[in-house]
C-alpha cells in the first residue's frame, strides 16, 4: 500500500482514489468505488423505433438498477457507427450516435408528430436492430424535427460555441458525406478531400442549413444524454462510458487531421489495427482502423486525445478505455491485408498519453481494458500500475482447470479492478456452457460448489459479487440467462453483430430474481 502526505494528513492509495472521485464533481464522495452494475448498450434497450434510445426505457432501466441495488450502468461506446455497425469503429471520436435520440421526446417538444414517426419503417423484428432501415429513415425524421426547431435559441447557440472544437468539422464532414452518397471520404471529389481548400469554404457557405442540421442532431443527443445522466446520478446510479481506442478510417478525425495517422500519399492507411490469435479469436482479427502517428501526436501534446477526454468528462462518471495495451505496443497489418498473421508491432506513447488523459479527466476514474498477449503483459501491467487506472478481470477466461489462473477471483492481487463474467466480445454464460459436458465443467462445478449447468449463471454472479474487485459488472443478457442468440459480437466477423435488443415483455426479470440480486448486492456490500 502506498502512503502519501497531503498537508499534515497521511492517506493510503485507497483514500487517494476517494479524493480523486470527489474532486471531479461527478462521483459523490462515498466509502469507495466498491459496487456492482450491469453492462447494457443503449442500442439494446426496448423501443418501437428500431433501436434503443435515451427515452423512457432508459429511465426505466435506471429505476431497475436502483431496485436491484446496483450502482453502475456500463454502456458500449455511444459514438456514430460506420463499417459493420460496430461502436468500436466510430466516425467521430467526440460525436454522439444520432440513432439514440429519442423521438418521443421530440414529439413532446412539438418538433414531431407521432403519426410522422409511425410512417417510417424501423424494422420488423423487435429483438434485432435493422441498421439498414435506420440508415434509410432516421435522418429523414430528424430533418422534420429540425425544420421546426428555432436555431436562434440561446441554449443551442451556447452548445455550438462550447463544442466548436470538434462540432464544426463533424457537421461539415457529415454534410459532405451525405452529399457524396455516404462514400468513404477518400472517394470524394479531390477538392473536398482536403478540409483546407478554397472550394470547401464556398461549400460551407452554400450548405449552411444542412451543416446546422448536423449540429442540431448533436445538440439533441447531448441534451438528452445530460438529462438521463442527471436522473441516473440522482438515483445513485453512475454511468461507465466505454470509448474505442481507435477511430474508423471513414471518420471525420482521419479526414480532418490525417497528419495524426499513418497515412499514405494516396489517402489510404499504411497500416491498420489488428490482433493476433487470442482467446477471443483463434485466427486473429483485422480491425481495419488506421494506426496513429504517435510522433505527430506527441508534437502537439496529444491535443486530439485531450479533446476526446473533455467530451468524456461531460458524458460519463467513469471512463473505460478499450485496448489499453495499444498505449504500450500495438499490432497492425498493411492496409488491404485480411489476415492478421502478416503484421508488425508499433511502440505506443506509454505514460505520456496516460498523463495527458489524466490531466483532462481531472480525477474521473478510468477503467483500462488491459487484456493482452503474454509477451506484452509485463509492460502493460507496469504502465497500468503507474496510471492509477483500474484493470479488468474476465471470469469467462478463468475455468481452464488451472487453479493459478489469474482470472479466478482467489488469484486477484489487487482490488482496484473491474471484474466481469463476460464482455460484449464473449459468449453469454448460457451460450458458453450449453454444449459442454459435465466432465468438462467439473472444475467449475467444484470451484462454484454447484452440481449442474442450470446453477452456473447465478453461481458465477454470486462469485463475482463475492470477489475483492471494486466493481463487479454483469451483462444484462447473463442476468436474463439468455443464450448466444443474445450475443453482441463475434470477433473477427462482420455483418451480424451489435444487433441484440431486449424486447418489451419476454426479457423482464421476475420478482424472485430481482429479490435475489438485491440480496446478494447487500450481502457482499455491493
Amino acid at each position: 500500500m502506498t502512503i502519501t502526505t497531503i498537508g499534515n494528513k497521511i492517506i493510503s492509495d485507497t483514500k487517494k482514489r476517494k479524493i480523486s472521485g470527489k474532486r471531479n464533481g461527478n462521483l459523490e464522495a462515498r466509502e469507495n468505488l466498491r459496487g456492482s452494475g450491469i453492462l447494457l448498450s443503449i442500442s439494446s434497450l426496448p423501443s418501437p423505433y428500431g433501436i434503443g434510445t435515451l427515452g423512457r426505457e432508459a429511465y426505466n432501466f435506471v429505476d431497475l438498477l436502483g431496485d436491484l441495488k446496483q450502482k453502475y450502468w456500463q454502456v458500449l461506446p455511444v459514438g456514430p457507427t460506420i463499417f459493420g455497425d460496430s461502436p468500436y469503429q466510430p466516425s467521430s471520436g467526440c460525436a454522439g450516435n444520432i440513432y439514440f435520440i429519442d423521438l418521443d421526446k421530440l414529439v413532446d417538444e412539438g418538433l414531431l408528430e407521432k403519426e410522422e414517426i409511425l410512417g417510417y419503417n424501423w424494422g420488423t423484428d423487435e429483438s434485432e436492430i435493422d441498421y439498414a432501415a435506420l440508415h434509410q429513415n432516421r435522418c429523414k425524421i430528424l430533418q422534420k424535427a429540425f425544420e421546426r426547431f428555432d436555431t436562434n435559441a440561446q441554449e443551442f447557440q451556447d452548445f455550438v460555441k462550447k463544442q466548436s472544437e470538434w462540432l464544426e468539422q463533424y457537421a461539415l464532414f457529415m454534410t459532405l458525406k451525405t452529399d457524396n452518397l455516404y462514400k468513404n471520404w477518400s472517394e470524394w471529389p479531390s477538392e473536398y478531400r482536403n478540409p483546407q481548400t478554397v472550394a470547401l469554404e464556398k461549400y460551407q457557405k452554400k450548405n449552411y442549413n444542412t451543416i446546422t442540421f448536423w449540429k442540431f442532431c448533436q445538440y439533441k443527443f447531448f441534451e438528452q444524454w445530460e438529462d438521463l445522466k442527471n436522473y441516473a446520478n440522482s438515483k445513485g446510479v453512475y454511468i461507465i462510458g466505454d470509448i474505442s481506442f481507435y477511430v474508423g478510417y471513414d471518420s471525420v478525425d482521419v479526414w480532418a487531421e490525417r497528419q495524426l495517422f499513418m497515412m499514405s500519399a494516396n489517402d489510404t492507411p499504411e497500416y491498420v489495427a489488428a490482433a493476433g490469435p487470442d482467446k477471443y479469436s483463434e485466427s486473429g482479427q483485422v480491425w481495419g482502423n488506421p494506426m496513429y502517428d504517435w510522433d505527430a501526436m506527441k508534437e502537439d501534446n496529444f491535443s486530439w486525445w485531450r479533446k476526446r477526454m473533455r467530451v468524456c468528462r461531460e458524458l460519463f462518471d467513469i471512463v473505460r478505455i478499450d485496448h489499453f495495451a495499444g498505449i504500450v505496443k500495438a499490432y497492425a497489418v498493411p492496409y488491404g491485408q485480411d489476415k492478421s498473421l502478416s503484421g508488425k508491432w508499433f511502440k505506443g506513447p506509454g505514460r505520456r498519453l496516460v498523463n495527458a488523459i489524466n490531466e483532462e479527466l481531472e480525477g474521473v476514474n478510468v477503467v483500462a481494458d488491459d487484456y493482452t498477449s503474454a509477451s506484452l503483459l509485463p509492460g502493460v501491467k507496469k504502465l497500468l500500475a503507474k496510471s492509477g487506472w483500474m484493470g479488468t478481470k474476465v471470469m469467462m477466461f478463468a475455468f481452464d482447470g488451472d487453479p493459478t489462473n489469474e482470472y479466478l477471483p482467489h488469484n486477484y492481487t489487487d482490488s482496484h479492478v473491474v471484474a466481469y463474467i463476460g464482455t460484449h466480445d464473449n459468449e453469454t454464460i448460457v451460450g458458453s456452457f450449453s454444449d459442454k459436458t459435465d466432465y468438462e465443467l467439473a472444475y467449475m462445478y467444484e470451484y462454484l460448489n454447484i452440481e449442474n449447468k442450470s446453477q452456473v449463471p447465478n453461481a458465477l454472479i454470486r462469485e463475482l459479487y463475492h470477489s475483492t474487485a471494486e466493481l463487479a459488472i454483469v451483462q444484462m443478457q447473463d442476468i436474463l440467462e439468455l443464450g448466444n442468440e443474445a450475443r453482441m459480437n463475434y470477433p473477427s466477423t462482420v455483418g451480424h453483430n451489435w444487433r441484440w435488443r431486449m424486447t418489451s415483455k419476454p426479457h423482464r426479470l421476475d420478482n424472485e430474481k430481482i429479490a435475489w440480486i438485491r440480496n446478494i448486492a447487500v450481502v457482499y456490500r455491493r
